[in-house]
């Protein structure tokens, strides 16, 4: 990293919230597709009146469904416009109110003001500010609490417990956001964050005969928090990033990706969920290790499984995407094995857009 702007200090990603529009149903999505496991609650038991909340968490990675109560709930007024999606981006720090103080300073749009909430399990502080569309980053300071998850919540125990299915971390997440919009998101996490950009990609490494994009990754100075930015680019038809603008309706989120260290097991026991991926025709393995070099896997195993691969001067990787994981053709999920590997599979953009747009011509959005 060679920003000269101090880094936010970062411990990693604290949670994920999504709103969606039922959290009970979208909740055991997680858990009988996902293999996450059920850990808090908080709704009108715990006493609150306009939302309700599911934690699921699967190793490092914690996600939290919460669904509207009230017609005039800010859930429901999100979910009205957006769909289903991620809101909150939350992120682990040792000082909540520092990373507040620091981050308005330089120019972020608070979200709301750093506070203490308390159980007797401890106190949690939580500062907010937002990002990229009606996206925020809460900030979340836990060193002195003990419970499930945040104060307010209670530990949620059901007996269906799905077994996991290997996922690990996020390794990062991927916004979408409008027309010439990506290099000022990206001098946001520049400035106000102290971020660096960690590569770029231009239409010309993303593109095929009818749409493109360009992207710019921009990571904290540990790497553990990476935010790929995409724009539309210029194509003969609607791009995947258009599609996604024209049906959330402005920027977001785009997908989160969710590394394993075994992504052969994974995907075989996501795929046995029902879990959909973007299809990945057998040509793509025609010459493949010509291009990415030797490999520990054996390929016929990847190509049984649609899994792509990719290598930069580091190492390489292994990587698959979900289709969308809710009506709108809008977020989902990626999943990623790295074997050193830092990029995020440049090579495989033209096998990916190809997937993407037979899925955009089959909604007739393309």
């Amino acid at each position: 990293m060679n920003n000269t702007s101090k880094c936010l200090p970062i411990n990693g990603t604290d949670y994920v919230e999504f709103y969606v529009g039922n959290a009970k149903q979208a909740a055991h999505f997680y858990q009988s597709a996902f293999g996450f496991q059920p850990v808090a609650f908080a709704g009108l038991e715990t006493g609150l009146t306009d939302r309700v909340s599911y934690v699921l968490r699967q190793d490092k990675i914690t996600f939290v469904l919460t669904g509207a109560l009230t017609p005039d709930s800010p859930v429901a007024e999100h979910h009205k416009l957006h769909g289903d999606g991620v809101k909150v981006i939350a992120l682990w720090v040792d000082d909540a109110k520092q990373a507040y103080n620091d981050t308005t300073k330089k120019g972020a749009q608070s979200d709301f003001e750093p506070k203490t909430i308390s159980d007797e399990n401890g106190e949690v502080v939580t500062s907010s500010i937002k990002t990229y569309g009606d996206t925020v980053h809460t900030f979340i300071e836990r060193k002195n609490y003990r419970g499930p998850f945040l104060p307010g919540f209670v530990a949620w125990e059901p007996e269906y417990q799905p077994k996991d299915t290997g996922l690990l971390y996020v390794d990062h997440i991927v916004g979408n956001v409008g027309w010439d919009e990506m290099d000022k998101v990206a001098g946001y996490y520049r400035d106000v964050m102290g971020f660096d950009q960690l590569i770029s990609f231009d239409d010309n490494d993303i593109s095929t005969e009818f749409t493109a994009l360009q992207s710019k990754v921009m990571a904290n100075d540990n790497m553990r928090i990476k935010f790929p930015i995409n724009e539309p680019a210029v194509g003969k038809k609607k791009s995947q990033v258009e599609e996604y603008l024209d049906f959330y309706m402005g920027p977001g989120p785009q997908h989160v990706a969710l590394a394993t260290d075994d992504i052969v097991a994974t995907i075989d026991a996501l795929r046995a969920r029902g879990v959909d991926f973007l299809h990945v025709p057998d040509t793509y393995y025609d010459n493949i290790l010509d291009r990415v070099g030797e490999i520990d896997e054996d390929i016929e195993v990847l190509k049984k499984h649609k899994i792509l691969i990719d290598r930069d001067d580091k190492g390489y990787l292994l990587q698959l995407f979900t289709k969308p994981v809710e009506d709108r053709p809008t977020f989902f999920f990626e999943i990623i094995q790295r074997k050193n590997a830092i990029s995020f599979g440049k090579g495989n953009f033209q096998a990916l857009f190809e997937a993407i747009e037979l899925e955009q011509q089959s909604r007739g959005t393309l």
